[in-house]
Parts: C-alpha cells; sequence; structure tokens
C-alpha cells in the first residue's frame, strides 16, 4: 500500500507517503535520484514524525546534487491515522522495523548507505549499522541520545512520567482535549508551549500531530522504553571498530547529548569526527529553517570529506 501526500519545498515535490513496512502503515519522505550514487536513510528522532524534517531533507537532497536519493522513514504509530488501532511500539520494536526496510528496500539496490540519525534516531542508526556493518557507507548522529544523562533533572523528571501510565493517558488525552479548539487556539498554544522561534510549518506539523490520543500515547510510551534500554552501556567496542565511519554532531547546551558524552566518545573511540554546534541552534533544530540549512550544510561537509572524498 502507498498513498502519495504531495508537498512542495524550493520547486522539488517532496513525497510524503503512506508505506507498509514489516505490516506497518508508516510515513516516509523521501526525494528519489534517477540513477542513485547514495543512499542517505535519514532516521527521527521521538516523536518520529517525518514532516518535520522537510526543510532539511530537501537541502541535503539539493546539495548532493539531486545525485543521491535521501529518504527519512518516520516511526511505527507516529502517524497522522491511528493505523495500528491504539497499539503501543517500544523503541526495540522501532528499530527492528528500521532494519526491516533496509533488508527488504535498501539492500536489493546494491548502492552504499549513509545512515543519518537524530536524538534517540543516532541510536537506531548504531543498531542498524551493526546489523549491516558491510552495506553502510558511514554513520552520522545529530545531537544524539545515545545513553542517559544522570547529570540532568529534567530527564529524571521524565523518566518518572513516561513510566507512569496514569501521566501517560492524562497527557494524551488533555492533547486530544486541546485538539477540539480552534485552529488559532492551537497555534498560540505550541508557539507558547514549545518554541516562539519554530517556522509555521513545524507549528503546522506539531498541531496537525501531536493533538492526537494515539500519536502522544505512543511517543510517551517510545520515550519509557528508551530511559529503560539507554540505562545500559553503549557498545563501545563496535564503536571503536568502526570509529572512522561515524560522526557526531553535539550542541552546546543539549541535555540529550551533553558534551559529557562528547568526551567519552572521545575516550573510547578517538577516530570518530566529533563536531560541536555553536551557532545557537537547538536539539529541535528541525524546526526552525535556520536550524534545518544549518545541520543539512553541517551533514554534506561530513560527506563530502568522509564519504564522497573516500
Amino acid at each position: 500500500m502507498e498513498k502519495v501526500l504531495k508537498t512542495e519545498r524550493n520547486n522539488l515535490h517532496a513525497n510524503p507517503r503512506l508505506h507498509n513496512i514489516y505490516g506497518h502503515v508508516t510515513e516516509i519522505l523521501e526525494l528519489r535520484a534517477e540513477k542513485p550514487s547514495l543512499q542517505v536513510l535519514f532516521i527521527p528522532g521521538n516523536p518520529g514524525i517525518v514532516s518535520f524534517y522537510k526543510d532539511y531533507v530537501v537541502a541535503v537532497y539539493e546539495s548532493l546534487d539531486r545525485k543521491a536519493t535521501v529518504t527519512a522513514i518516520g516511526h511505527i504509530a507516529h502517524t497522522l491515522e491511528d493505523w495500528e488501532n491504539g497499539r503501543l511500539f517500544s523503541l526495540q520494536e522501532q528499530i527492528q522495523h528500521k532494519k526491516e526496510y533496509v533488508k527488504e528496500e535498501l539492500l536489493p539496490q546494491r548502492i552504499p548507505i549513509l545512515l543519518v540519525g537524530h536524538s534517540i534516531g543516532a541510536y537506531i542508526s548504531l543498531e542498524i549499522f551493526k546489523a549491516f556493518p558491510e552495506k553502510v557507507s558511514y554513520m552520522i548522529g545529530i545531537y544524539p541520545f545515545l545513553t542517559m544523562n544522570r547529570d540532568s533533572p529534567w530527564q529524571s523528571l521524565l523518566t518518572k512520567s513516561a513510566g507512569s501510565q496514569i501521566v501517560s493517558v492524562g497527557v494524551s488525552s488533555f492533547a486530544a482535549l486541546v485538539g477540539l479548539f480552534p485552529t488559532w487556539f492551537h497555534q498560540g498554544l505550541i508557539r507558547t508551549l514549545l518554541g516562539r522561534s519554530w517556522s509555521s510549518d513545524a507549528v503546522h506539523v506539531a498541531c496537525t500531530y501531536l493533538l492526537r490520543y494515539s500519536m502522544v500515547r505512543n511517543f510517551t510510551f517510545m520515550g519509557m522504553t528508551e530511559f529503560k534500554k539507554l540505562q545500559e552501556n553503549l557498545d563501545w567496542a563496535f564503536i571503536k571498530e568502526k570509529e572512522n565511519r561515524m560522526a557526531f554532531l553535539f550542541g552546546v547546551d543539549d541535555h540529550w547529548g551533553p558534551l559529557s558524552l562528547l568526551e567519552e566518545v572521545s575516550h573510547n573511540a578517538s577516530g570518530v569526527n566529533l563536531t560541536i554546534e555553536k551557532e545557537g541552534h537547538t536539539h529541535a533544530f528541525c524546526c526552525t529553517k535556520a536550524g534545518s540549512i544549518w545541520v543539512a550544510n553541517h551533514t554534506m561537509d561530513v560527506i563530502r570529506k568522509h564519504v564522497l572524498a573516500s
């Protein structure tokens, strides 16, 4: 099943579509090259709504002179409609979902795969890399959420909140209730709660997706399973083994990917390409046009230096 939902950005037709992957209806945003020499697979954070990343995907595609296919794959049940009838999906299920997509859709194409992951998407990308180490040419983690930050009071609070079904149901119900109000109310509330610097497109996506009960229940449940899984130690042996095929971008004040994690990566795998973003963008870079373009340019710098030049 495939349903195309056309949109247009910078004279390009980005094609968010519904695609059946591993038995689950999934939203995909893709720009295809006629004869691609590279497949860029982007894994979003949580919530995994690909429409937040339109500006980023288009910018990367254009920077590659439209010679690579760029695909952003959403998470199961992080969709406009509740195709899963209320079922909740864990981090591990989302990882398996992405592995199946790579196995069924990308491996038969026999072209190099470059993974890009934002936030928890960086962790998912690592797991894909481990599953297909000979097929992945490089991996880039953007503001990566790879392990719990025990120095963050905010993460501690979120861990306790996400672990409570009462809180999750309450937040989801409140979001659905707000969704009944007029559009002007949604937009004002989203800008007040999430950021006045957000682009109008990002606010529209947030109002469209994040005020739905099933959507909120799913991203809070996924968050709960993230917090449990990321208590475990990273697979430093694998990261060290593939250090020359990895890059991470960190923010100055990002509790999801703190600079202490950068130092830990540097200590355990000194060959990993590490960068600190100091331009004032945030973890939610995709919600502003400036952030999307800056991160896309950084992505291209890494690709040119470490992928295309090799």
